[in-house]
């Protein structure tokens, strides 16, 4: 479809008067028509299946029709005209192009790691501490959407950017254990992925951090 536009915007441009504002206009649309063939093409068929990126084990997807977004740059993955990695340990998703701008670590790693909540809630300690920048692609943001929108991650109580905070919901642990809160909070995709991972593993020990909240939750008591 986009060369048969790119062949149809050429024949206008040939039609229409020299140095007019309508062919100048047509000009543009042609160039534009260019760029976008140029990004949707695909890369070369013999890339690796495998591709290995910050503890990431990215394995390239097989399936043309799932319509998936890009954890890298938040726009679509066209499964039939692009090439594209699933991370297998975080399932991380990205076009093949992005991958080399991926800044997040594998986040099945840090479990592996590291294997434990952050129990504080929402420990905000403000953008200036983060020289108003990402907290992980360290691309600038302010509160004021200039020159992108300032997202506050509630189980970090860092501020991301709108490709690396997508506004989606979780249960924070901390708001959990302390507040018996389990209203799902806007969280970062890194933060949201991490929980989903940390989900079922029992690392949390409730008489040690919250032993009051045996005397108010019947289920808790029935549970010791």
């Amino acid at each position: 479809q986009l060369r048969r536009a790119i062949e149809e915007c050429k024949r206008v441009i040939l039609a229409l008067p020299e140095h007019s504002e309508r062919q100048k206009d047509a000009v543009v649309r042609l160039i534009h028509l260019r760029l976008k063939l140029q990004e949707l093409k695909d890369p070369a068929e013999d890339e690796p299946n495998i591709r290995l990126v910050l503890e990431h084990r990215f394995y390239k997807e097989k399936s043309k029709s799932v319509k998936q977004m890009c954890d890298k740059c938040s726009t679509i993955i066209w499964g039939l005209i692009q090439t594209w990695y699933t991370c297998t340990g975080c399932y991380y998703r990205c076009h093949s192009k992005c991958l080399p701008l991926v800044s997040r670590p594998c986040v099945r790693a840090q479990v592996s790691h590291q294997a434990e909540y952050q129990l504080s809630i929402c420990p905000e300690s403000g953008l200036d501490s983060q020289d108003y920048r990402c907290a992980e692609c360290r691309a600038p943001i302010s509160l004021r959407g200039v020159p992108s929108e300032a997202r506050q991650c509630d189980y970090t109580g860092l501020y991301y950017c709108s490709s690396c905070h997508w506004n989606d919901l979780a249960v924070v642990p901390a708001r959990a254990i302390h507040n018996w809160d389990f209203e799902p909070r806007k969280v970062s995709r890194c933060s949201m992925r991490y929980l989903a991972l940390m989900v079922s593993r029992p690392v949390l020990k409730l008489r040690e951090i919250n032993p009051l909240l045996f005397n108010y939750v019947e289920e808790l008591v029935e549970i010791r």
